[in-house]
Formats: C-alpha cells, sequence, structure tokens
C-alpha cells in the first residue's frame, strides 16, 4: 500500500484531527465530520476516503468507548463522505449541510433505539438533540475550516498536485 505525496499530506492532516477528538471538548464539538466531508471532497481513490473517517472514528472509540448507536454513527459519516464525492468541494454550505445530514440520521437512529416510535418520541428525540446540533455545528465549521485552510497552506508549501 503505497500513497503520493498528496495522500500523505492529507492523511497527516486527519491524523492530527483525530487526536485531537480525544482531548476534552464540549459535547459534538469533534473533527469527524470535517474528516468525512474532508476526506470525501479530497482524495482521489474514493475507498479511503471512506475508510479515513471510519478508521478515525474506530481507533480512538477504542479509548473513548463503542455504543449501540455507534454503527448508525459510522454510516453517517460514510453519508458525509459520500456527500463530499457528489459536492466536490468544502465551503460554509457543504459543511452545514454535512452538520445537518449527521444529525438527521444519528438522530433517526436514537429515536429508533431510545425512544417510543410515535410521533411524538420522534419529536421529543430531536427537540432534546437541537442544542448537541449547534455545538456540532460550531465544531464542524471550525474543523473543516482548520483542515481546509491547512491543507492549502500545504499544498502550496509542498506544490502538491
Amino acid at each position: 500500500m503505497s500513497f503520493n505525496k498528496k495522500e500523505r499530506v492529507l492523511i497527516s492532516f486527519i491524523i492530527v484531527a483525530v487526536l485531537v477528538r480525544l482531548f476534552p471538548h464540549p459535547p459534538n464539538v469533534a473533527p469527524i465530520t470535517a474528516v468525512a466531508l474532508f476526506a470525501g471532497t479530497h482524495f482521489s481513490r474514493k475507498h479511503w476516503a471512506i475508510l479515513m473517517p471510519i478508521l478515525a472514528m474506530s481507533v480512538t472509540d477504542v479509548f473513548l468507548g463503542f455504543s449501540m448507536i455507534t454503527p448508525i454513527v459510522y454510516l453517517a459519516f460514510v453519508g458525509v463522505t459520500a456527500l463530499g464525492f457528489v459536492l466536490k468541494k468544502m465551503n460554509i454550505g457543504t459543511v452545514l449541510l454535512s452538520s445537518l445530514l449527521f444529525f438527521v440520521v444519528t438522530n433517526l437512529g436514537v429515536w429508533f433505539l431510545y425512544y417510543p416510535l410515535t410521533p411524538e418520541g420522534l419529536m421529543t428525540c430531536f427537540t432534546l438533540a437541537l442544542p448537541f446540533f449547534g455545538y456540532a455545528v460550531v465544531g464542524d465549521l471550525f474543523f473543516s475550516a482548520a483542515l481546509l485552510f491547512g491543507y492549502r497552506y500545504a499544498a502550496k508549501r509542498f506544490q502538491l498536485a
């Protein structure tokens, strides 16, 4: 398995973002949604793009813990990566769309696993999740900007294709 210079730089940015997930942080202010979108928009080899957020989560979840919702969270990140494939860019709009996709998919999973499967249960689940969505958006915007602008700087500095 060999990586070209561009892929090595991309992976190094993702490793740093993953390590940040291990530091204490407010709820849902984490880099993984940004990693998923970044990988989807920057990796030419799609299988690596999909694996990046999954590997990031798997490695950090060994230390942070797994739960019943973990498979749905991973699925949501695959969806964000696929969104990156389709949209092919990172900007405020795509980051917000990624945040919304993650919010909807994971909270549908939470509703299915932990709430009554009624319209009232759905409303309660999503209403209680709204504060976490605010934190997620802040984190997604911050980490997406850090990845995107950091990578652009490195691409110029190291003359990446």
